[in-house]
């Protein structure tokens, strides 16, 4: 197989275009939710990015080449791969976010330098748990269930993705709603345009048009940015981020994001070994880990992952060529600060429809990847992630309205107000705590009940007494302007998850049920 064929172009683009609207969402989150310099995220993050793509695109291109010599075949397609979408927001508004309000709360100069070290920390921290599970997330994909595993995720990306960028649709709906029926028309109603023009560059470039004319992006200039940022290790920096306070208040977020990197790279290997690409699981995953970890290393807090739609790109001819060109694409534009000149020609409100669009697919699979009777367990699985969103609102909404400063911080008090109003603050944010934990585990408590696996069902919720004991569940405390994870004992939750527990064991003792009809 050559490394450059005709259909590589057509992949190129496509797979481009995807992490394209990946890293404009960097610089856009960076810029305005957690307020990071420009210069800062030109100089250190955008490198480390161009690293972390080009270790996994070389990789998975060099990987194609060497089935094809294997095969004899030339028409194996390398494994899609950019930055993931949901670990970008999950870690921007789960981890960096908080980090950020708490070093603010505590007087910290520069406190986006701390909600990067955590970011830092938690992208360490994917990276290692996609490496070493290589080697045994054949068997942690049989042992959970799938609603448990999609339906979580699929909260995220219904809340955090779908949520947020529809209500920007709307603020803008020239651009919003024109871009977005074009990803509706090009991905849902699967039409082509004629000329070979993929469906989102003609979102995006419509979007970008509309934009300027609308007034969103008035000037159509940028910050001058260009130069020469050589990608450098931050091994101090890192080393000064393995503290206790950028660790153990995450976890509950680290831990669960990494498994479903991990969990969702092994399916899209499995969906190109059913177009015909049969690559090896353990180095496949184990080099996502690796690309990981390498961005962490050089300043980046974004994980990577191997992409849905393999067989999307391997349709289009594309083989090996088109992943190489993607990672010497960006890494051009991350080091020499030429991406500035895109970001300003390209506002964020122009891609948008794309990722609206990945929230929706990822949430819809939800329901389509699993089976019909299982549907309660995967609305059960999303309604945490979906109160976690809430929270975020509610304390966004707290902080415009003049709490969470230094004369008039977040307090128990903020609950009494809310409850004279019906509103049961508090059952939010403990929900919030440790929401992707809990999500799993009533998830799976649900899917085992449907089965009638009572037992099973129990042993799941020992398991939520126990992670709700230590804290990592449900546990919170306020900060100056805003909740955070309180690791202590929380015997509470505890207790009724032990309650939990003692009424599933007990089901098949004291219930009777009939087959159900056909």
């Amino acid at each position: 197989m050559k490394l450059f064929v005709k259909g590589d172009i057509d992949g190129f683009f496509g797979l481009a275009l995807d992490n394209l609207v990946q890293v404009l969402l960097v610089e856009s989150l960076l810029t305005v939710v957690l307020g990071f310099p420009r210069q800062f995220i030109y100089k250190t993050v955008l490198p480390g990015v161009a690293v972390s793509l080009l270790v996994g695109n070389l990789f998975y291109a060099y990987q194609a080449l060497q089935l094809s010599k294997k095969t004899g075949r030339s028409d194996h397609c390398a494994l899609p791969y950019g930055i993931n979408t949901v670990s970008l927001f999950g870690y921007v508004f789960l981890v960096m976010l908080p980090a950020k309000l708490q070093a603010e709360s505590m007087g910290i100069k520069d406190s986006y330098i701390v909600a990067w070290k955590a970011g830092l920390i938690a992208c360490i921290g994917s990276g290692l748990i996609e490496f070493f599970g290589a080697f045994v997330a054949e068997r942690i994909r049989k042992s959970t269930p799938r609603a448990a595993l999609l339906s979580t995720l699929s909260g995220i990306a219904l809340g955090f993705i779908s949520l947020g960028f529809l209500v920007r649709t709307f603020a803008h709906p020239i651009v919003g709603l024109v871009t977005f029926t074009i990803i509706l028309v090009t991905y849902f109603g699967k039409v082509k345009f004629k000329w070979g023009l993929p469906g989102g560059l003609v979102a995006v470039t419509i979007g970008a048009i509309l934009s300027y004319l609308t007034g969103i992006n008035p000037k159509g200039s940028f910050e001058n940015l260009l130069g020469f940022y050589l990608p450098l290790p931050q091994i101090s920096t890192l080393f000064d981020s393995f503290r206790e306070d950028l660790i153990f208040p995450y976890i509950s977020v680290i831990v669960p994001m990494g498994l479903f990197n991990l969990i969702g790279s092994l399916q899209n290997i499995e969906s190109a070994e059913a177009a015909g690409d049969s690559y090896k699981t353990a180095p496949s995953l184990a080099v996502n880990g690796i690309g990981t970890f390498a961005a962490a290393l050089f300043g980046s807090c974004f994980p990577t992952t191997i992409y849905i739609g393999h067989p999307g790109w391997k349709s289009l001819g594309a083989r090996a060529g088109y992943s190489v060109l993607n990672c010497l694409f960006f890494l051009f534009v991350c080091i020499t600060g030429s991406f500035s000149y895109i970001a300003g020609v390209v506002p964020i409100d122009a891609g948008m429809a794309i990722v609206l669009w990945i929230g929706i697919v990822i949430s819809s699979q939800a329901f389509t990847a699993t089976e019909r009777k299982h549907a309660p367990a995967v609305v059960v699985g999303i309604l945490p992630a979906v109160a976690a969103w809430g929270a975020m609102l509610i304390k966004a909404s707290l902080r415009i309205g003049g709490f969470g400063t230094a004369s008039n911080p977040f307090s128990e008090k903020l609950i009494d107000l809310f409850k004279s109003s019906d509103i049961f603050v508090d059952g939010i944010f403990k929900l919030e705590q440790g929401f992707i934990f809990s999500a799993m585990i009533l998830s799976s408590i649900t899917v085992f009940i449907i089965e009638r696996k009572f037992f099973k069902a129990g042993f799941v919720a020992l398991i939520g007494a126990m992670i709700s004991l230590v804290g990592l569940m449900h546990s919170y405390s306020f900060s100056a302007s805003d909740t955070v994870m309180a690791i202590k004992l929380n015997y509470e939750f505890f207790f009724a998850y032990l309650a939990v527990a003692a009424i599933l064991f007990l089901m098949r003792f004291i219930t009777s049920f009939e087959e159900e009809e056909n």
